[in-house]
């Protein structure tokens, strides 16, 4: 095998164990589109690896801003020890509920049920949190697929139409349902307005910083620390403005433009890697 398909194949095998993808079975039968089909949005935002690294980056950053979703991550997960975890198993979520089979996306969707049945407990302040929270499912799903939508446009296709944007956002709305969400925004109008809504809601604290600082770190493996640093800094920059000086990581003016074409030939390489 000649050199360049050598380092093709180790870079792809790589990234997909990074994400676990090659742990899902996809396969469709003949004439179940599942719940999107070929085409779609959905498929076009989802099946771009570099937008959905650091926009994925991203919503967790924005995520942990509500209380609320910072108290699940706090009392039910290993965020200390799991840098990636989290990463993975949303990747294998949306994968399944985006490019697989129907029953595949069913059997998904009932699975994070039956986890969030399970996460619950108390704020230190003595609110009480419930991840089965329609709310909060809703402020989840937002935060989620606008990041994935922005890293889209902003490193794959920022020509996208304006119809098509919001096309995404109402065909991904019908898995936040599922989950059991309710005003889920359908619209990129819709979100701007969400937003103007929830931010009262929304805090950065001690812990919150603890959280951001255990995603950001560097991991064991030199070879994916500088890929991840990069998606990390432009998951970084892709934060709304008021979010990213909240978690008081606005970039530099100088440094924006130095991210942005990083994580842009970053985007070229796995591109490559992955042949899309």
């Amino acid at each position: 095998m000649p050199l360049t398909d050598r380092v093709r194949d180790t870079l792809a095998r790589r990234l997909r164990s990074l994400v676990g993808s090659g742990s899902i079975d996809l396969a469709r039968p003949p004439g179940d589109d599942g719940l999107f089909g070929p085409g779609s949005p959905a498929w076009r935002v989802h099946g771009d690896f570099t937008a959905m690294m650091i926009g994925g980056i991203s919503a967790l950053l924005l995520q942990m801003l509500h209380p609320l979703a910072l108290a699940g991550v706090w009392d039910h997960s290993d965020f200390r020890h799991d840098r990636l975890g989290r990463l993975k198993r949303t990747a294998r979520f949306i994968a399944a509920t985006t490019f697989g089979a129907t029953a595949t996306a069913t059997g998904a969707i009932d699975h994070v049920r039956a986890i969030h049945d399970r996460v619950h407990g108390t704020l230190p302040d003595g609110t009480r949190y419930d991840a089965n929270d329609p709310a909060l499912l809703t402020w989840v799903h937002v935060a989620e697929v606008d990041s994935f939508l922005r890293a889209y446009l902003r490193y794959r296709d920022p020509g996208m139409t304006a119809a098509d944007q919001d096309l995404y956002l109402a065909q991904t709305a019908l898995v936040a349902e599922r989950l059991g969400a309710t005003g889920v925004p359908t619209s990129r109008a819709a979100v701007a307005a969400y937003y103007a809504r929830v931010r009262g809601d929304l805090r950065f604290d001690h812990r919150t910083r603890e959280v951001a600082d255990a995603l950001l770190a560097p991991g064991d493996d030199a070879a994916t620390n500088a890929g991840m640093r990069m998606a990390a800094a432009a998951a970084r920059d892709l934060l709304p403005p008021w979010a990213a000086a909240m978690h008081g990581r606005t970039p530099g003016l100088l440094a924006r433009p130095a991210v942005r074409a990083g994580a842009g030939a970053l985007g070229n390489v796995v591109r490559w890697a992955l042949k899309r």
